[in-house]
């Protein structure tokens, strides 16, 4: 339906100079209307077969291109044959003429209405700024497998699936299934012959999105409608036909229902006024079965409960591109550049990079940097929550002078330069109140190697490891004997502690000497910095503390201020 529409509205123009020829031509109305409707089905045919293929979205500025292309196809040719080998008569060739500078006209107020709109693009992004983002703990936020080492593994595994040789790896999209992160990826025809041959795909692979010894697991279930299908099969076409002047965001990703069944998922959007730009409060998501090809469009945020990206992340690098760049309208952003902020490509979707908070709810996060060249320093970044395109800032102070996320993996990257291991994946956490880029190792194969973490501000303090865990244990405690470390902020949480030692251990580093002890009746491993508390030191069994703590989640914690019997007092 959507591409007969389309294919109709494409003639409009033509129609119009047939009228205006009809009204003004001394040929009778008879041969007139003869050789147009001649014209006019061919028109039709060849417009039905171009948007059956191209699917251009029924807009202002698409309509007003094709209809002038097709006009000035097809009424020279009109013209030719109502009077073969002969001069377009005066009277007939002014009015179409007029009706081309309309044409050229209303295609510049477009262009011109394009730019302005992207102040009020911009205006639609539901937007909180915060100074900070809550500290980072293992069991709060899950750090990500990065998705080329998911793909590596899966496509590893595609010998349990019938027919291989028909069959590749799909778009990979993370998500949280049975109370754990995935990603989840279908296998789609490797090309056309293997369409025709195969008519249907076999299922899709899921694979741990946060242990990166996680094997993939291949799950059977037959879907007709994907996005390497061909003709009416193609999902970016079914929605067509069902959505045609709604603006397809990307491709469709697979998600999966509390039953495993897959359902592929598209964001749309109606543009604003003339334009093909979005209103970014108004997006909505099509819900299509891959077995029937039925669907249902919603607002993103009132999606079915199991889709956590009902904004897809192509969406939510086009909002970080209008929230940085516009924020006062397109003029400032050529010209000014007050306040402009420049979204980085470093993301694993799109630009951007997926990541889960504490209740489940999925976020695309990506960092911001200055629009002035050769700057590499972040200026904040960005949270966009994938249901309901939300946008939240983080910027304040603490993120004044860090390095963007590029610097991050230019960093991982010149560690290995022999072994050409690659930084992926970096993502900006506030560690123990420090900001940290975590980013993830992998060697040219896509093969995990290890995690490295970069304190934000000192590019020289870098903690790599095998395993996310171990390596935020080691950064915490290399955090804790950099005497230059400020340590916990009054952002973090302190406690306080007293009693008597029962076992003490000083130990130099090239940084300065650590002392860590026990406490009767306590299993708490504490550490204080020799440089904060000289006296520690001299600490032996028996004493009595009274001190200020941050206790970690690891059965650690460290000493920010601390009072000894008998030596401090």
């Amino acid at each position: 339906m959507g591409v007969l529409l389309t294919s109709l509205m494409s003639l409009i123009l033509y129609v119009v100079g047939v009228i205006v020829t009809t009204v003004v031509t001394s040929f009778s109305t008879k041969k007139v209307f003869k050789v147009s409707l001649g014209i006019f089905i061919f028109g039709f045919i060849i417009m039905v077969i171009i948007n059956y293929f191209a699917m251009p979205t029924i807009t202002v500025p698409n309509m007003l291109t094709i209809n002038i292309i097709v006009a000035v196809i097809l009424i020279p040719l009109y013209l030719f044959l109502l009077q073969p080998s002969k001069l377009v008569e005066k009277k007939v060739f002014m009015p179409l003429m007029g009706i081309a500078a309309l044409g050229l006209i209303a295609i510049i107020v477009v262009v011109i209405t394009s730019f302005v709109t992207l102040d009020n693009a911009q205006q639609t992004i539901s937007v909180s700024e915060e100074e900070e983002a809550e500290p980072l703990t293992k069991d709060e936020t899950p750090i990500t497998v990065a998705p080329e080492f998911a793909r590596n593994k899966i496509q590893k595994a595609m010998s349990v699936v019938p027919n291989p040789q028909f069959y590749d790896l799909g778009k990979l999209q993370v998500q949280k299934v049975d109370d754990e992160i995935v990603y989840v990826a279908p296998v789609e025809f490797a090309d056309f012959w293997k369409f025709l041959r195969g008519q249907e795909t076999p299922g899709y692979f899921t694979i741990s999105a946060t242990n990166v010894n996680a094997q993939p697991d291949f799950h059977e279930d037959a879907m007709n409608y994907t996005n390497s299908s061909y003709f009416h099969k193609y999902v970016k076409r079914v929605i067509y036909n069902q959505y045609p002047n709604y603006i397809q965001s990307g491709e469709a990703q697979i998600e999966v229902d509390d039953n495993g069944k897959p359902w592929y998922v598209q964001t749309i959007y109606k543009p604003m006024h003339i334009t093909n730009k979005p209103n970014l409060d108004q997006l909505k998501v099509v819900v299509i079965d891959p077995d029937t090809g039925d669907m249902q469009s919603f607002d993103t945020d009132e999606a079915p409960a199991f889709i956590e990206g009902s904004v897809s992340s192509e969406m939510a690098t086009l909002t970080n591109d209008y929230y940085g760049k516009y924020v006062h309208g397109w003029l400032n952003s050529v010209f000014g550049k007050r306040d402009v902020k420049i979204p980085n490509q470093s993301g694993s979707e799109s630009g951007v990079t997926p990541m889960f908070d504490e209740n489940g709810d999925m976020y695309y996060f990506t960092d911001m940097t200055s629009p002035k060249e050769n700057i590499d320093s972040a200026l904040g970044y960005t949270l966009i929550n994938a249901r309901t395109g939300e946008l939240t800032y983080y910027g304040g102070e603490k993120n004044n002078g860090i390095m963007d996320s590029e610097g991050a993996k230019q960093i991982v990257n010149k560690e290995f330069p022999e072994k050409k291991w690659e930084g992926y994946m970096p993502v900006l956490y506030n560690i123990d109140g420090n900001p940290t880029w975590v980013v993830n190792v992998l060697d040219p194969n896509g093969l995990h190697k290890q995690y490295a973490y970069i304190k934000a501000n000192d590019s020289d303090f870098v903690v790599f490891g095998d395993t996310a865990n171990e390596t935020l244990d080691a950064y915490r405690m290399a955090l804790l004997q950099d005497p230059g470390n400020t340590g916990a902020t009054g952002e973090t949480q302190t406690e306080e502690v007293t009693g008597t030692i029962n076992r003490v251990l000083v130990h130099s580093t090239e940084q300065g000497q650590i002392v860590q002890f026990l406490i009767e009746d306590d299993t708490t491993i504490y550490t204080v910095n020799a440089s904060k508390v000289p006296l520690a030191i001299f600490l032996q069994q028996g004493d009595g503390i009274q001190a200020e703590a941050q206790v970690l989640d690891n059965g650690t914690a460290t000493i920010e201020t601390m009072e000894i019997e008998g030596l401090t007092e």
